[in-house]
């Protein structure tokens, strides 16, 4: 089961963390609530691929979007694609909608949009494996635990 394998790599982690069984909501808001987080504190993990077999996931705060442009200038290339949801469950382990960083079959590089990165006391809330199940941890132990790459890499949704 894929929320297992989540919750098996988080608690392998040390880190703090809180899982919440929220069932599936019909917007973000209503998903922040049921979290206890603002919006912008709900994550969507990302799965970008660079090349063949060369993928990585990004870190997207809620309220904003991938800023395509800074990305590709950031990595240094002219080309990025988000595979098909076949093909991100495969790299992954985990189905579009529930992709996280902890536990996934390969442990790609992540990249976090610098808006993470605002303080010790922010908790962020990610996918955990299952559809409405998630994991709420400290944003800056869980960049730490990730060794994430922080950039200015997204803008308002």
């Amino acid at each position: 089961m894929s929320e297992q394998r989540a919750v098996t790599a988080l608690e392998a982690s040390g880190l703090d963390f809180e899982i919440t069984r929220h069932g599936l909501r019909g917007s973000l808001a209503e998903a922040a609530a049921a979290r206890g987080v603002e919006p912008r504190d709900i994550i969507k993990t990302l799965v970008v691929r660079r090349g063949d077999g060369d993928f990585l996931f990004v870190l997207v705060p809620g309220d904003r979007e991938i800023s395509w442009p800074r990305l590709r200038a950031l990595l240094g290339v002219n080309r990025l694609s988000m595979p098909d949801q076949e093909i991100a469950k495969e790299v992954t382990g985990y189905e579009r909608g529930t992709i996280t960083p902890f536990g996934a079959r390969t442990a790609w590089p992540v990249i976090a949009d610098a808006d993470l990165a605002s303080g010790p006391e922010r908790r962020i809330s990610l996918g955990a494996g299952a559809h409405g199940v998630a994991v709420t941890v400290s944003a800056e132990a869980a960049l730490t635990h990730l060794d994430a790459r922080i950039a200015d890499i997204t803008a308002p949704a």
